[in-house]
């Protein structure tokens, strides 16, 4: 069942971007120094449940981090047929300061994998503004054999990234999603894929990118 919950994200709680970000040519517009915060207005979907999705902004201002702690395609023995796939459908309200709007520069995905020989996974993104048409997807397929962490960055050069229209509130949406595909694989083999780190939560990073309304 599709749940939906709640909650105002402290900016105290610290994350370290990945490095690929740097790599991004980007405007010169600092973060703002004003406190930023996020609510989470709904979650929905079989990959976040109520109570496991949860949001953090970085002190800095630059990014914000989104983790999961149940979310998990499989398939294999006596695995439910319905649990191939996963998905996530978060609508956020960014709270800047005045004078500010942002876009979304990157994103980093990061999981663990265990694909047995013949099976495949997919991991699929998409997010955009509430209201607009512009939509940024991204999709990585993965190959058995593979058990190993796995993190994936999806970059936006500066001209491509989409703002919210300065003075408009527009509340953010993000669509995640999982798939597991036993294809070829022995039957007796369990393969399974996550948004999955060290300490058994799963996290993605949405890394903003600013800029100074008229």
């Amino acid at each position: 069942m599709l749940t939906a919950f709640s909650a105002a994200v402290l900016a105290a709680s610290a994350m370290i971007p990945a490095a690929g970000w740097h790599d991004i040519p980007h405007d010169d517009v600092p973060p703002p120094a004003g406190r930023i915060t996020i609510d989470v207005a709904t979650v929905n979907g079989s990959g976040c449940r109520a109570g496991t999705a949860a949001v953090a902004v970085s002190p800095d201002n630059t990014s914000f981090t989104v983790s999961y702690s149940d979310y998990l395609a499989k398939v294999g023995p006596g695995v439910d047929p319905t649990e191939f796939r996963k998905n996530c459908q978060l609508n956020l309200k960014v709270n800047i300061p005045q004078g500010f709007t942002y876009g979304i520069a990157s994103a980093d995905y990061r999981g663990f994998a265990h694909l047995a020989a013949g099976a495949t996974g997919l991991e699929k993104a998409s997010y955009y503004f509430q209201g607009m048409s512009e939509t940024h997807y991204s999709e990585r397929p993965f190959s058995g054999p593979l058990s190993d962490n796995w993190q994936v960055t999806d970059e936006t050069e500066v001209g491509a990234i989409v703002y919210k229209p300065c003075g408009e509130q527009r509340n953010f949406n993000i669509n995640t999603e999982l798939r597991v595909n036993a294809g070829t694989s022995d039957p007796a083999e369990t393969s399974f894929m996550s948004m999955d780190s060290t300490d058994g939560n799963i996290e993605t990073t949405y890394h903003f990118e600013w800029k100074e309304c008229p």
